[in-house]
């Protein structure tokens, strides 16, 4: 036998342990990430027996995160992410400070150094990437509006966390740190964080000028090729070479650079074969991500300081949340919003890790310290999903007994209700379009052309106020709320069109509008022809799948040039 075989031995067991471990949970109706993590509890050093290599396997988790920011990017437009900046942008910053205060307010009670207590607040502020990404994707929100703003809020988390770990070494002196860095005065400061902003707005400028137009034309020539290994090979390629580049070049984190370059590449006709194609490989990392941060963890923790532990859980399951959900309500968005949101970012993960790591290379993180950040991650990671699992009961639940949430998603909002100027020939016989991504736009477009009125329905404030900038009719808010379609006057309308793929909430929101109009038409779309079967079992209206219409349209193409060819 080989004398190293520690990669593969990771592999083997972390690999193993977690397909053992993730289907027990599985039986005992516990997420299997839950069995992931404990995989890696059992082979790192804070448990006897084998114990894997650590540092192999928080690299192994590295490409686990660039995969699937990659894959995210694949599904995710420059236009989403700048569809909700005004709410990420503001809202991620106020979260990070808050989190970063109750951080280091419960750091300095327990006697911790200044220096320590910031970056453990730091640490404890910021969500993890594939915690993130699974919550979304498990409950198929990942394209919702509500999903886009969550990964708009990571990923200006990101830039953020970038900031701060360039900035770190140079206050780290200041801070009650080791000597061996000098301290830095304030031009020194100024001149650091004016070159880290260069490096990241050189980044984004290479990615849109360079990228944009350099990734499509290269799927499209291995496309060429037939080959189907070297499609995948070429996906991957790009998905780790972008990330390790923008880090080595550009100072900026992996997962950022692999999502923007899955956002470039996403501008190929291509970009749905290759997030097909990287998936098997984006699971099976993912995994090994989990199983990375069990590894971290020390369980000796658990007994030694008890009461440490549920401060930092309560901080990151209760503090970040309740931030996050007074955040989005503020910037008038609904409920449903908030509290996914909230969800979204209620755990921690990889740039924790980081933060912690480079704090106590630093002297500013003691490890106890790390210690509970670790404690903490595990924790909060085996909880967001039953959180996430509670919004939907937890929403049902407020809205029956208090006033006051009902009220949330439409207070006093300017964009949940048609302005009074609104021509009332629109308000009579016309088409409520729900969703306005690009189907929607696509079906107003050929409205406009046939002069039929419409009236848009979304729960992206900035969408609706782009559309009424246009001069079009549009509200604000979750259609599946019935103060939604009263305000798009579905009434009077003649036909309800929906246009995101959620046959819950598509069923929903024929059931209120054929209670307010017995006599409107309903056009459902779906992803799938399950999900399809099901809506035109229960008669819920004429459903469009995506690919049914693609093979129809194609047929009717392909028959129509033979049917010429034959005359």
């Amino acid at each position: 036998m080989p004398h190293n075989v520690s990669l593969i031995a990771l592999i083997a067991a972390g690999l193993g342990l977690a397909m053992l471990l993730g289907l027990l949970a599985s039986r005992l109706r516990v997420p299997p990430l839950v069995g992931y993590l404990l995989a890696g509890v059992m082979i790192g050093p804070g448990t006897p027996g084998f114990v894997a290599d650590v540092a192999l396997a928080g690299q192994l988790a590295e490409i686990g995160v660039m995969l699937l920011m990659f894959g995210v990017g694949l599904h995710f437009s420059l236009d989403d992410l700048l569809a909700v900046r005004k709410i990420a942008a503001p809202g991620a910053v106020v979260q990070i400070a808050a989190a970063t205060v109750l951080g280091g307010a419960a750091a300095v009670s327990w006697g911790w150094p200044v220096g320590e207590a910031v970056v453990f607040g730091l640490a404890l502020s910021v969500a993890s990437t594939v915690v993130l990404l699974r919550a979304l994707e498990s409950k198929g929100i990942l394209d919702s509006t509500n999903g886009r703003i969550a990964v708009g809020w990571l990923v200006v988390e990101d830039l953020a966390m970038v900031l701060v770990l360039v900035l770190l070494p140079a206050l780290a002196p200041l801070l009650g740190g080791n000597d061996s860095a000098p301290a830095a005065d304030a031009s020194t400061l100024a001149l650091t964080v004016g070159i880290t902003f260069a490096k990241v707005a050189a980044f984004i400028a290479t990615m849109l000028v360079v990228g944009r137009r350099a990734f499509p034309r290269l799927l499209w020539l291995v496309a060429r090729t037939g080959s189907r290994e070297l499609f995948t090979l070429c996906v991957v390629a790009a998905a780790v070479g972008v990330a390790y580049a923008s880090a080595l070049l550009f100072d900026v984190s992996f997962a950022l650079g692999a999502f923007f370059a899955g956002m470039m590449m996403r501008e190929s006709e291509f970009s749905h074969r290759a997030a097909e194609d990287s998936l098997p490989l984006r699971d099976a990392f993912s995994v090994l991500f989990f199983v990375s941060v069990g590894m971290l963890f020390d369980p000796a923790v658990l007994m030694e300081s008890p009461l440490k532990v549920v401060v930092v859980v309560a901080i990151i399951l209760i503090g970040k949340t309740l931030a996050a959900v007074a955040l989005v309500l503020a910037f008038r968005y609904p409920l449903n919003t908030a509290l996914t949101v909230g969800a979204s970012l209620a755990q921690i993960g990889e740039f924790s890790f980081i933060l912690a790591g480079l704090g106590q290379a630093l002297g500013l993180m003691s490890a106890e310290g790390q210690n509970l950040i670790l404690a903490g991650a595990i924790i909060t990671i085996a909880l967001n999903a039953a959180l996430f699992a509670a919004i939907e009961p937890a929403q049902v639940w407020a809205r029956a007994h208090s006033a006051w949430a009902r009220r949330l998603d439409l207070r006093d909002d300017p964009l949940a209700a048609l302005p009074m100027t609104t021509d009332r020939k629109l308000l009579s016989g016309q088409v409520v379009v729900v969703g306005f991504g690009r189907i929607g736009k696509h079906i107003a477009s050929v409205l406009e052309e046939r002069h039929i009125h419409y009236i848009i329905a979304d729960s992206n404030r900035e969408v609706v106020e782009a559309v009424r900038r246009s001069g079009k009719p549009a509200v604000s808010g979750d259609a599946s709320d019935p103060i939604v379609l009263v305000q798009a006057h579905i009434t009077k309308a003649a036909m309800l069109v929906v246009t995101i793929p959620d046959p819950i909430a598509s069923r929903q929101m024929v059931d209120i509008a054929r209670k307010l109009n017995p006599h409107i038409e309903t056009v459902l779309r779906a992803d799938t022809e399950d999900g399809a079967e099901l809506l035109r079992r229960d008669k819920m209206g004429e459903v469009f799948v995506g690919e049914q219409e693609l093979a129809r349209g194609m047929a009717r193409y392909i028959s129509g040039r033979l049917a010429v060819r034959e005359g």
